[in-house]
């Protein structure tokens, strides 16, 4: 697997200044946080729920931001910006999957830090 969150640990350890044990829960959180992320962005497609996908966007944004996750970042603005101007179209579903391997990847990525530590 090709690592796209190169910065992620270091991002984590500066935010954690030295103290080990909250370098874990900042990691385990940033990962629950992207479960979360995943299941409700799937849950909102499958409900046709613009609110609900809003809502977990507006929670998980200033994590992306804060830890450098721009991947997701941009494809969560990509999304916003064709439900804002299409709705549930075919263009979005082609997004969800796009999105869904970006979400995937970091899981995946924060992940092997979770076991890290």
């Amino acid at each position: 697997m090709t690592q796209i969150y190169t910065e992620l640990p270091k991002r984590i350890s500066e935010m954690a200044e030295g103290d080990e044990e909250f370098r874990s829960e900042l990691t385990q959180a940033i990962f629950n946080g992207l479960l979360e992320l995943k299941e409700k962005y799937a849950e909102g497609l499958k409900d046709q729920d613009m609110v609900m996908i809003q809502q977990i966007r507006h929670k998980v944004k200033p994590t992306l931001l804060m830890f450098d996750l721009e991947p997701l970042t941009i494809s969560l603005q990509e999304g916003k910006e064709i439900l804002e101007t299409e709705g549930f179209s075919s263009k979005f579903q082609d997004h969800f999957h796009d999105f869904f391997n970006k979400v995937e990847q970091a899981i995946a990525e924060v992940g092997t830090l979770v076991k890290v530590n």
